[in-house]
């Protein structure tokens, strides 16, 4: 049975990873300034000189880029490595920075989308991760100490974890937590709070980035795929409540899944109690909660974002957050009686939720998820890069407050995000505000690329031009060195 649920109380100060959880109604009231005007892109001449530095300074990216052309579809394996106007290579990772080919050096905010809460390449990981490599090699297809280590570490630092299976990658944990919930309460509809991103399988492909998009991405995907999967916007408990009322006529619904500080990574901030009524609706409906802390586990604090809020979902959706950057990182956990649906081999039941997975749980992931996490509880980095997120976001406002732009910065903790075009908070709530979103969507999109690549030739590594990921290595000397440099792109605007 779930945890019972205790009066709500969010971390002290002190010791949290996320010091305070933003005024969200007045940032939806900004939101909403900053999308009802035209986009305030940088000036011509200075998106000129920028595009100049990509010229002058970084040919030896120009040159892999355009080979990489020929072998990969579009130059880049996915969506991160895209950069305004080319893919930057990278060289070196240590830390704070990256250095690409060229010898330009940068400061890294993309922290490979979130999991190095360590900062990238830490040295305490790698020795161990070197010492596996040349005791065993990276996979053996058989059990393996750290493999046991990991799931047990993992169940002791996160309060809705009571097994781990551990998986291949986040888009794979997900796949896994709808099939295990479905498996587990015999009803078939999914629903996913609009506008998250829960990885690119068949049935989440939906209603991703903007709410009330539906099956606007699932190109190659058949109907069918996404058939029992439904969207509620975020913030909106009624609509939540009416969708599950109908499906209970329909069968019920098996599970409703949110990333619980809101789509893309809280992009879309939901109210602090948010995740505490998604609890209370789901114990009504006989439905179970999923976490997709795919971002938010560890980052959010050891315990995940569940610990933060103090609400403990049924399934608990983790990924490259679990390696602290390796790879192979994914795992689902949660419930003992949900969990062993998954058990396999001889004597176990018939019914059971089918989920494979060959190199998932291999001794090179699994030993630098233990150590990196081991690292992190050490060195209390949640809350240390939660501090970081802070003096980038006042920083931020300073800066926007100072220069009369319309652009609003907020954080969470190390996950500070900062919206200059808006693109991802356009008004989807009707058709006609979504065909006008859809309109608009390609201008400001384009005007973000093009601040994300100002911000490269500054010397700033972000994600997308709207997303930054501080972490350990963002000592205040590092942010106050950024802060100058967000700061000169500013003021080209």
């Amino acid at each position: 049975m779930n945890k019972p649920l205790d009066p709500i109380t969010l971390p002290a100060v002190t010791d949290s990873a996320v010091s305070q959880w933003p005024d969200v109604d007045s940032l939806y009231r900004r939101f909403d300034a900053l999308v009802k005007q035209p986009i305030r892109p940088l000036k011509r001449d200075a998106l000129n000189k920028v595009m100049g530095y990509f010229d002058e300074r970084c040919q030896g990216s120009r040159r892999l880029s355009e080979e990489a052309k020929k072998y990969i579809p579009g130059g880049v394996q996915h969506n991160l490595a895209f950069n305004h106007p080319f893919p930057l290579a990278i060289a070196q990772a240590k830390g704070a920075h990256l250095t690409d080919v060229d010898g330009n050096r940068y400061i890294d905010f993309l922290q490979a989308g979130g999991p190095t809460l360590l900062g990238s390449n830490h040295p305490a990981i790698r020795e161990q991760v070197n010492r596996i490599l040349d005791d065993c090699g990276p996979v053996t297809g058989l059990l393996h100490e750290y493999e046991v280590k990991l799931a047990q570490l993992v169940c002791e630092l996160m309060p809705g974890v009571d097994m781990v299976r551990l998986l291949g990658s986040g888009t794979e944990a997900v796949m896994a937590a709808v099939r295990l919930a479905r498996a587990y309460t015999r009803k078939k509809w999914v629903i996913k709070i609009g506008g998250a991103y829960h990885g690119w399988s068949d049935q989440l492909v939906y209603g991703m980035r903007l709410p009330g998009t539906g099956r606007m991405e699932a190109v190659g995907i058949p109907r069918g795929a996404t058939a029992h999967t439904q969207e509620s916007p975020p913030n909106n408990l009624d609509a939540l409540r009416r969708r599950l009322q109908i499906n209970r006529l329909r069968g019920g619904t098996a599970a409703i899944m949110v990333e619980p500080f809101g789509p893309e990574s809280g992009t879309r901030p939901v109210h602090p109690d948010f995740n505490r009524q998604l609890r209370k609706l789901c114990d009504e409906f006989d439905t179970l909660l999923i976490f997709d802390e795919v971002v938010t586990g560890f980052r959010a604090g050891l315990g995940g974002a569940q610990a933060y809020f103090n609400v403990m979902p049924d399934i608990t959706v983790l990924g490259k957050c679990l390696t602290g950057g390796y790879p192979m990182a994914g795992a689902i956990g949660g419930r003992r009686d949900v969990m062993q649906l998954l058990a396999g081999g001889i004597g176990t039941s018939a019914r059971r939720a089918f989920v494979g997975g060959t190199l998932s749980a291999n001794p090179l992931s699994c030993v630098a998820g233990y150590y990196a996490l081991l690292e992190a509880r050490k060195l209390n980095a949640p809350a240390l890069a939660g501090r970081a997120g802070d003096r980038m976001r006042k920083g931020l406002e300073e800066i926007i407050n100072r220069r009369g732009l319309p652009y609003v910065a907020y954080n969470m903790g190390s996950i500070v995000h900062l919206q200059t075009s808006g693109v991802l908070l356009l008004d989807t709530s009707n058709p006609l505000k979504l065909l006008r979103a859809r309109n608009e969507a390609k201008s400001r999109k384009h005007m973000m690329e093009e601040m994300g690549a100002a911000y490269t030739a500054h010397g700033l590594i972000t994600l997308a031009g709207s997303r930054i990921y501080t972490s350990l290595a963002d000592t205040d000397d590092v942010i106050d060195d950024a802060l100058e440099r967000f700061d000169a792109v500013f003021q080209l605007v």
